[in-house]
């Protein structure tokens, strides 16, 4: 049994959130409730919850303000929020759940489910999650979850990305690789704004890398670790104008 607390404003959002995890996951036991930033606090330096379902924006300050007012987050959060099209890039940077309101049954029960499958510890994915809304498009580290563990990376030491059917791999700079268990689709959304470019449909490369394109054979580009890029027919004409820009 996991025991949860919820904080949100909005006294009926509260009511039916608690309704919706006695019926979708009987597992949770909610133990406390706090209607903002203040209380919230209070509350949980009482209490030792398992997980935090957290609203984001609230009268009296947002979700970001209660965890900065916490010394030590010892326990899981859920993030639920309305469409904030900024926030929710900063939960994807950091590789954190979130909520849509109003909430969706079957994305409670999955993300309660990613509950078990995670470490209790993820000090590290808050502090980017921090990082990441106070960068906006300047941010400079990534959340990146593989079979074993989260890795936090410096984006400008991915020299590119390749699709593996619903996985994605990494090549830095460091002659590392990792295997990630999200789409290429999902890394190109977040990386478009830093230099990376989708040169074919397997492959997403860094730009600040590349060192030639090659005109045989249909179009290739060669990066500086070595590796030689198949340029797709429908993308030749776009990579040929970024390569003129870069």
């Amino acid at each position: 049994m996991l025991k949860a607390v919820i904080i949100d404003d909005i006294e009926q959002a509260r009511i039916t959130l608690k309704k919706d995890l006695e019926v979708y996951t009987p597992d949770i036991e909610i133990i406390g409730e706090a209607g903002g930033v203040v209380e919230g606090v209070k509350l949980l330096r009482n209490l030792h919850p398992d997980v935090v379902f957290l609203d984001i924006q609230m009268q009296d300050g947002s979700g970001f303000d209660l965890l900065d007012l916490i010394q030590e987050i010892n326990f899981r959060i859920i993030f639920i929020t309305a469409s904030d099209a900024h926030a929710i890039k900063a939960f994807r940077y950091a590789a954190i759940d979130y909520l849509l309101k109003p909430v969706d049954p079957d994305e409670l029960k999955l993300a309660v489910q990613k509950l078990r499958e995670k470490s209790s510890s993820e000090n590290e994915k808050y502090k980017l999650l921090n990082e990441s809304l106070k960068a906006g498009n300047k941010q400079t580290r990534l959340a990146l979850h593989t079979q074993e563990k989260i890795h936090v990376v410096n984006i400008a030491d991915i020299i590119r990305c390749e699709s593996n059917v619903n996985y994605t791999e990494f090549h830095f700079v460091d002659g590392k690789k990792l295997m990630v268990t999200k789409t290429l689709k999902e890394f190109e959304d977040l990386l478009n704004d830093h230099g990376f470019f989708r040169v074919h449909q397997s492959h997403l490369i860094n730009t600040a890398f590349l060192c030639e394109f090659i005109k045989t054979d249909g179009g290739s580009i060669r990066m500086e670790n070595g590796h030689v890029i198949p340029v797709s027919t429908r993308k030749k004409s776009q990579v040929l104008d970024m390569i003129e820009k870069l």
